[in-house]
């Protein structure tokens, strides 16, 4: 039985990520039409079309027949409204000069004080090295490092992002190369540096104790805290 426009919708609202994918595929010029009035400012267009896909999917989820307007009208702000809250909060796909700078620097000192201590530097000991905070050696590292993978598997668990954020199938493979580091940018410093260590550089939670000089008990509680509040971001 052929399904109608109306079906598809209902059924890409209820969770049928068949129907959310049939919906993008067939809604793809009018998100390549909002995104377009958007480039020329410093944001590739295939992300800029991330953007817009994702707040197309937020549109299908929150949209009401009781509106009283066609879907398309209602996405159109939609859409529109994501890449211009990326583009606001000067979103990771810029990093500045200033912060490529100080990266270099941290790296530089992570391997000199590796080679000067013979184990991975503690946050503390690069912040006295390089006298940049540790909040700022965090937001640093991850503003210049390649996106990252959800598939990635992070330390003796096993576990990824994919799995502790949970199965969002067609919406994950738009989010995870944009959406999920702006999330981890405003993730709290101690959190932020938990998950730098342990999925950027695939650390266990033991190493990851010893570089913040904690429990590991703490680092599990923190990576815990900011597994949910990433998810909280990303289903926001």
């Amino acid at each position: 039985m052929t399904r109608t426009p109306k079906d598809v919708l209902e059924a890409a609202r209820d969770g049928d990520k068949e129907a959310a994918e049939k919906m993008i595929q067939e809604n793809s010029g009018l998100i390549w039409s909002v995104a377009h009035h958007f480039f020329g400012r410093g944001v590739d267009p295939d992300d800029l079309y991330q953007l817009g896909c994702i707040g197309f999917l937020k549109a299908v989820r929150n949209f009401d027949d009781s509106f009283g307007t066609q879907f398309s009208t209602y996405a159109v702000p939609k859409i529109s409204g994501e890449i211009r809250r990326f583009l606001r909060d000067d979103g990771a796909v810029k990093v500045s000069r200033g912060i490529k700078e100080r990266a270099a620097t941290v790296r530089a000192a992570r391997v000199r004080l590796e080679q000067e201590l013979g184990r991975e530097p503690t946050i503390g000991e690069l912040s006295r090295d390089t006298g940049i905070e540790s909040e700022d050696i965090a937001a640093c590292e991850i503003a210049v490092s390649p996106s990252e993978s959800l598939q990635r598997e992070s330390g003796e668990d096993g576990f990824t992002l994919e799995q502790v954020l949970g199965d969002y199938d067609q919406e994950e493979k738009m989010v995870e190369q944009v959406a999920l580091r702006e999330a981890i940018r405003r993730l709290p410093e101690r959190e932020r540096l938990v998950v730098m260590l342990r999925y950027f550089h695939g650390m266990t939670q033991s190493s990851a104790a010893r570089v913040l000089d904690v429990s590991q008990v703490q680092v599990s509680r923190l990576e815990k805290k900011a597994m949910s509040h990433l998810k909280e971001m990303l289903e926001d």
